[in-house]
């Protein structure tokens, strides 16, 4: 047994650290980028809703338009639709570079709705007190939504790094790279059982070990009830 498991470890260990690393690293990038983007987002959604700070109709309307539509679509669609334009921007569509893109902009619309649900979970009388003391908009979005909503944002955040975790090891299907294309390559095409097993089980184990992590950040700065 030991003796099948080096020969293992010789013949697919660097392929697989690899293959994590790729998939680490896409899914991270993609889940900054895409935070970068969706929280201006989910920001400008709950500000511009009928009742809120800054009342917009057609804004709030055409934001959720865009943001409804964004998610309707089916990641593999999008990812094979957005080929042109990830060509466009990153010069591939295959590897890590070419995985990034389509998920920033499958996972962006997805964040923007999960930072309105967060948003929308702060008690209404902290924003009435920071407007009685003369707050400005951009200070109760920052003091007061953002800071009060955050335990919720990183474990929105958690979700949606391991959303496109699982989305990552679907972009496997056009070569992207990671753990996902490396299941496909040998477990799949050519009927390596035991590789696509271990890639499986990386995959487990590194999902399990990034939502602990999330969960003891969102623990360690929710100042609720202290």
């Amino acid at each position: 047994m030991g003796q099948i498991v080096q020969e293992f470890i010789a013949e697919y260990g660097e392929l697989l650290v690899q293959g994590t690393w790729d998939t680490i690293v896409m899914t991270s990038v993609s889940t900054l980028i895409a935070y970068v983007i969706g929280v201006p987002i989910g920001v400008l959604l709950t500000i511009s809703g009928p009742t809120a700070l800054r009342p917009h109709r057609v804004l709030h309307s055409v934001l959720g338009w865009i943001v409804n539509i964004g998610r309707s679509i089916p990641f593999i669609i999008l990812l094979v639709a957005l080929i042109p334009l990830t060509r466009l921007i990153v010069g591939t569509s295959l590897g890590v570079e070419g995985a990034i893109v389509p998920l920033i902009v499958s996972a962006a619309p997805f964040v923007g709705r999960m930072v309105e649900q967060s948003l929308a979970e702060v008690d209404e009388s902290l924003v009435e007190a920071a407007q009685s003391f003369g707050a400005n908009t951009w200070q109760i979005v920052t003091k007061v939504l953002l800071f009060e909503s955050l335990p919720s944002l990183v474990r929105g955040a958690t979700i949606t790094f391991i959303n496109l975790f699982g989305y990552s090891a679907m972009a496997g299907t056009v070569g992207a790279g990671g753990l996902g294309d490396i299941a496909i390559r040998y477990g799949y095409q050519r009927y390596q059982d035991d590789v696509m097993i271990v890639s499986v089980v990386l995959c487990v184990i590194l999902v399990q070990i990034f939502q602990s992590l999330g969960n003891v950040i969102a623990r360690k700065i929710d100042h609720h009830g202290r």
